[in-house]
């Protein structure tokens, strides 16, 4: 990944609250560019690695719920372009209309195979091919829907000067977001007031001390997470 110069950035991102985390990328080059070549390699691996598991699950999804096998949703990525994520289907069939953009762990709209699916982040799967076409990475700010990203201040769009990733240290630290909304009696707007704005710590704390190395330990950590 190479960093485009600051004058050619998108409106909202040529800030001086970006500006200092900008630098701090730029000074980083050959870091991103490692980034990026783990990125090609361990895609191509584990879409070789992981076709058979990934058919099974397309399998059960398809027969255990009406519906299609892939979700997609429109998702913010680098400089703030948007583009269609895909996960396996996780929830009753046009869960977006009956209700919150994000869930609570208890979601009645959640199906049986989708709970397992999303308790080991199996359902995540698919977006091994947005790393390869670097609409994603393996490390990285997890993508937000248009309407959060509308929600975020001047310095969180730093966030959008690297590509939207597979995981974090935010979804780290975050793994039981959907317990932590359970009993909220306004789910969308705790999330965006309060979870959204602690996330967005980690993930700007992430860039500010971006490295290849760090990112081979949060790789390294959330294979751990997902076993315990």
């Amino acid at each position: 990944m190479r960093m485009i110069p600051f004058s050619q950035l998108p409106d909202s991102l040529r800030t001086e609250a970006v500006r200092p985390y900008y630098d701090i990328l730029k000074k980083k080059q050959w870091s991103l560019f490692w980034k990026r070549v783990v990125d090609v390699f361990a895609s191509l691996f584990l879409i070789g690695f992981l076709s058979l598991p990934m058919l099974v699950i397309a399998v059960a999804v398809k027969v255990t719920s009406k519906g299609p096998v892939i979700y997609k949703q429109e998702r913010v990525t680098t400089y703030g372009k948007h583009f269609r994520i895909w996960k396996f289907r996780t929830m009753c069939e046009d869960a977006d209309k009956i209700g919150d953009l994000v869930t609570v762990s208890e979601d009645n709209r959640i199906t049986r195979i989708g709970r397992f699916l999303r308790k080991y982040r199996l359902d995540e799967l698919p977006q091994i091919f947005h790393v390869l076409s670097g609409k994603m990475s393996i490390v990285g700010t997890r993508p937000e829907v248009p309407k959060y990203v509308d929600a975020y201040t001047p310095e969180m769009m730093a966030t959008l000067l690297m590509p939207a990733g597979v995981t974090s240290l935010a979804s780290i630290m975050f793994k039981d977001e959907a317990e932590l909304l359970e009993n909220s009696q306004d789910v969308d707007k705790q999330y965006t007031q309060v979870i959204l704005p602690q996330k967005m710590e980690y993930n700007l704390k992430y860039i500010s001390r971006f490295g290849f190395r760090r990112d081979i330990y949060l790789i390294s950590k959330t294979v751990v997470e997902v076993f315990k």
